[in-house]
């Protein structure tokens, strides 16, 4: 869980937008951020597997 001063910074708009840093919606993580789905790789696994995400089910073959 990322501290709250990092997550308000994240949130502001950079003066340059090569300084833009996505985060997690759910848990504030950095790395592993699925753009599509606003996510962690993390967060979008629990939900997955919960069935919160419309469209997207754990694949078997």
């Amino acid at each position: 869980m990322a501290k709250t001063s990092t997550t308000a910074r994240a949130l502001k708009t950079p003066k340059f937008s090569s300084r833009t840093v996505r985060r997690c919606f759910n848990c504030s993580r950095r790395r592993g951020y699925m753009r599509d789905f606003d996510l962690c790789r993390i967060c979008f696994r629990e939900l997955a597997n919960e069935g919160k995400i419309p469209g997207i089910k754990k694949s078997s073959w």
